[in-house]
């Protein structure tokens, strides 16, 4: 963690991402060496988006280094429903396959509430599955989101025992606002989950000592609207056209978060930059679920993986 200035230090995604990573091939090394148990993922893909088929090669690089099988479904655009369906059925019977991910957005022609409902919860590394969520919600073991999932244990690593907190959530998403607030209210924090209808957003963020913002709008959370001290957690990432007029003009973009970072780098005492802080975690958290889940897979209780 480095020290950005005298207020603020900067909560290292990459570096703990790192650490989280090795702790997760180790333990996968050991469930192979003692139940001959290859954690595998299988990541499925329908089109050639360029952002997509970047991300998905991440993944499937990641998943390699870390010693697991990885196998990646690269279909067209217009694959029916109907065969995607058929695939997952494929996968969920496949034993040498603990975790299935299918890449978000899916063309218009096919419903992806459907396809999210056809993955087994136990293989649904992604956490999205109505049985998981109804799992998280009720304090059941089962996959939590990576980023809501990496999140928390970033906050654990920077604060510790987070019991008594207050944490404001801006964002309700099913993908990380929903989530992060079961998780923190499982750490014993006190939540307040805020939207587009919360009256005084900003009086409202003042008091939190965790402020988690996932809400998809660029630098939207000023630094006047940070409690002194707070750590915050930016969740969003946002392409804006880049601060210098030359390269803007040329079409160049740069990535910044919900949060105007400078501004609140001088308030709180922890804060996430974008990129390098939750970001990394997303990656290194769907690792953390398919080792999870292939531990399940045959009833063994998974190594604890924070730091």
């Amino acid at each position: 963690m480095a020290s950005l200035s005298a207020h603020a230090a900067i909560i290292d995604g990459k570096a703990f991402a790192a650490g989280l990573v090795g702790r997760i091939t180790a333990a996968s090394d050991r469930l192979q060496a003692t139940h001959d148990l290859r954690p595998g993922l299988a990541v499925v893909i329908l089109g050639e988006d360029p952002a997509s088929q970047i991300y998905v090669r991440n993944k499937g690089e990641r998943t390699a280094a870390a010693g697991m099988r990885s196998d990646t479904h690269r279909l067209a655009e217009t694959t029916n429903e109907q065969d995607l369906l058929a695939l997952i059925a494929a996968l969920n019977g496949d034993a040498g396959i603990h975790g299935i991910l299918v890449q978000l957005p899916l063309p218009s022609h096919i419903d992806a509430s459907a396809v999210l409902g056809a993955i087994d919860p136990d293989k649904d590394v992604d956490g999205f599955h109505v049985v998981n969520a109804g799992r998280l919600a009720v304090g059941l073991p089962g996959l939590v989101p990576c980023t809501p999932l990496g999140s928390v244990m970033l906050l654990k690593n920077v604060l510790g025992d987070l019991s008594g907190l207050n944490a404001v959530i801006v964002g309700r998403s099913n993908i990380v606002g929903k989530p992060m607030a079961q998780l923190l209210l499982a750490e014993s924090c006190t939540v307040t989950v805020a939207h587009s209808r919360t009256r005084d957003l900003p009086a409202l963020c003042r008091t939190a000592d965790i402020l988690v913002a996932a809400v998809g709008r660029p630098e939207m959370i000023r630094g006047d609207w940070i409690k002194p001290g707070a750590t915050v957690i930016d969740v969003g990432i946002n392409r804006v056209p880049s601060a210098d007029p030359v390269k803007a003009a040329e079409g160049k973009t740069r990535l910044v978060g919900d949060v105007a970072f400078v501004e609140a780098a001088a308030v709180a005492a922890h804060i996430t930059p974008v990129p390098g802080g939750v970001g990394p975690m997303t990656i290194a958290c769907l690792l953390a679920n398919t080792y999870t889940a292939a531990c399940r897979s045959i009833g063994v209780e998974p190594e604890t993986l924070d730091a």
